[in-house]
């Protein structure tokens, strides 16, 4: 879909940036053809996450194809299929490892190119950190620099600045139509950081929001009853949770509160409608927090500039010890299968490579019974007074006919939670 984005307020200031950019460190930009020269045989690449993958230094670096070998390339909800992972198994000499699978990674899967690796997403940071090795070189798309030299992430500030911080050689693909989320720390870099600077206009990737079933529709209805005035919301990716957005427009709900993983249209509309406040959140108070967000031109455009909005590394929007602090934090998310123990599943152990991961994983789900043991563990840290999970069964459609929703153990599935107890 091409959007024009002529007298956008995201390109109003572009012509001073870029002209500020200049005077800093001219010998700096490259050709997208010169940048991705600095990989090498061997290398571990990072991409950016969701629709911070880069465009055009994907596909000059696709263009490589006969002159490199054993190449990793490591990414995140990958919003559309990358030109690397296009190239035919028997002659790609690329390697493509997500962190958080989506639909596009689940096809490279399928082709044998692509492959799951396992985490959890509020540790990814402290993996970059502690753990992994040092990455040979990034490919990232950023916001125009702004006049102090800062290169803003675009909504999804994640983990990209620990990868960073672990990085060799960092290339930004500069996008005018990135917007700037603005956030707590950790939503930018400094050019005095940057390796290489290239720049490539693109739309940015939009995320359909899927249309509630019936069922969907009557189960929402009765989460609906559930939800208080000033509870603290957060909705996961579905036709169930935005069947819940959509509801709370039209009650009579008030001061809500936003804190959650990924941001998506159904925030939108409830801020549009005046639903949500903060007024009562115990911590980020006036502000929507998240670490990340896709979805239609219009969300891009209100997460632009906006000082409500607090996109925050991964580490604080899902750690549980932020979680705890929260009054009534209320949880909506879909799933496949529950057990006795209220074990939720998170992939399954064997199968299909179809199968391999469910396409967002259920980080809520099993985060909800690690914050209540961290805020009874913790006494320094005030401590939530109500939390409330709804884990949703996705309808039959949705499932293999084999599952039942409830069993007394999982199907061949891994635990996403722990045990309840």
């Amino acid at each position: 879909m091409v959007v024009n984005f002529i007298g956008s307020p995201i390109l109003s200031s572009y012509a001073k940036r870029r002209n500020a950019l200049a005077k800093f460190d001219k010998e700096k930009f490259y050709s997208l053809e010169e940048a991705v020269k600095v990989v090498k045989s061997g290398d571990w690449v990072d991409y950016g996450f969701c629709v911070g993958h880069p465009r055009a230094l994907d596909e000059a670096l696709a263009a490589r194809k006969n002159e490199l070998e054993d190449v990793k390339i490591r990414g995140a909800v990958e919003m559309w299929t990358p030109a690397v992972g296009k190239i035919p198994a028997e002659e790609n000499p690329f390697t493509y490892n997500s962190q958080h699978f989506s639909g596009a990674s689940r096809k490279l899967s399928d082709l044998d190119i692509g492959y799951y690796q396992p985490m959890r997403f509020s540790e990814v940071p402290r993996y970059y950190r502690e753990n992994r090795a040092p990455v040979d070189v990034a490919l990232i798309q950023v916001a125009p620099m702004d006049k102090h030299g800062w290169f803003n992430f675009g909504p999804q500030a994640t983990y990209l600045t620990a990868m960073l911080e672990r990085c060799k050689c960092i290339v930004v693909e500069v996008n005018r139509n990135m917007p700037r989320a603005l956030g707590g720390y950790e939503n930018c870099i400094h050019i005095s950081k940057v390796d290489m600077i290239t720049e490539f206009d693109s739309p940015l990737a939009q995320l359909g929001a899927a249309a509630p079933t019936e069922v969907d529709s009557a189960v929402a209805r009765l989460i609906v009853e559930e939800i208080p005035n000033r509870a603290c919301i957060q909705l996961g990716i579905g036709g169930m949770p935005n069947a819940v957005g959509a509801m709370l427009v039209d009650t009579d709900i008030k001061d809500l509160g936003c804190h959650t993983e990924m941001y998506v249209d159904a925030y939108l509309a409830l801020s549009k409608a005046g639903k949500i406040t903060g007024a009562y959140k115990n911590i980020d108070r006036y502000r929507q927090t998240y670490s990340f967000a896709a979805g239609s031109q219009e969300l891009y455009d209100f997460i632009d500039d906006n000082p409500e909005l607090m996109c925050a590394p991964v580490d604080y929007a899902n750690g549980a010890h932020t979680l705890a602090q929260l009054d009534n934090l209320m949880s909506i998310n879909n799933t496949i299968e529950i057990d006795l123990l209220g074990v939720l599943p998170r992939r399954p152990a064997s199968g299909p490579s179809a199968a391999r991961a469910v396409s967002w994983i259920l980080f809520w789900a099993h985060i909800f019974p690690r914050a209540a043991r961290v805020s009874s563990a913790a006494p320094p840290r005030p401590k939530a007074k109500t939390a409330n999970s709804f884990p949703v069964f996705c309808p039959p459609s949705r499932r293999a006919a084999s599952l039942q929703p409830l069993a007394p153990t999982l199907c061949g599935w891994l635990p996403s939670t722990a045990r309840s107890t």
